[in-house]
């Protein structure tokens, strides 16, 4: 017996989908998940409660969805790291490029970080499955560049936490960066700032791997 296709879902059907992921985005990222309510997702949406769950089995669903969308967004950045290009450049745009996801998408990474804060309740399977093998396989990357002397010897994954944190930074901690900064808009002086940072981090000229003595020593 022919299975009959999947029938496509109409215009309408797919903005009212947009307008509940949009709204609940809003949500949870201010109010986190046990504080987000389906009402204020419908409001926020200019939908009722029962045409929310037209389209989503509940509140649950709506935020996996949601995060799921963010970390394809999120991670495709680190899928592009090339290990075929120059060491340098390429980390160097990936550093860009993550700063400017956190600028545009401050509600994203806010979601996120409040799923990570929570200790990745609904995202743990993902996090084990997905993300910790592209990491590894990032990592693996990197060390190649070291051991090739074509950047400076760093600790590729304690590399990558430092390029997140630096990055996310603005986004996560926007009220207060705004605050700091009389409002201004950080992106350019970020971006500079960022740059002669990690270029002089993995300049191979400049970098000497720590001594065992050096590593210990105290500070």
């Amino acid at each position: 017996m022919t299975t009959p296709p999947e029938k496509k879902p109409s215009r309408i059907q797919m903005r009212n989908r947009r307008l509940i992921l949009d709204s609940a985005l809003e949500v949870f990222s201010r109010d986190g998940f046990g504080g987000a309510t389906l009402d204020s997702i419908a409001s926020g949406a200019g939908l009722s409660k029962p045409n929310v769950l037209y389209y989503f089995g509940g509140k649950t669903e709506i935020y996996i969805t949601l995060l799921s969308q963010l970390l394809e967004t999120w991670l495709d950045p680190l899928i592009e790291l090339d290990p075929d290009g120059d060491p340098v450049n390429e980390l160097l745009a990936y550093v860009q490029r993550k700063l400017d996801m956190s600028l545009d998408l401050p509600a994203e990474s806010k979601l996120f970080a409040v799923e990570m804060l929570q200790g990745a309740p609904r995202m743990g399977t993902y996090l084990v499955n997905d993300l910790k093998p592209l990491f590894d396989e990032k990592c693996a990357i990197i060390q190649d560049w070291v051991d090739t002397g074509r950047i400076a010897p760093v600790d590729p994954a304690h590399l990558i936490f430092t390029l997140w944190s630096a990055t996310q930074h603005y986004a996560d901690f926007g009220a207060q960066v705004s605050v700091l900064l009389d409002h201004e808009n950080p992106a350019a002086r970020a971006s500079a700032h960022l740059e002669q940072m990690f270029r002089r981090l993995l300049d191979p000229q400049a970098g000497q791997p720590l001594t065992k003595s050096q590593d210990s020593a105290p500070v």
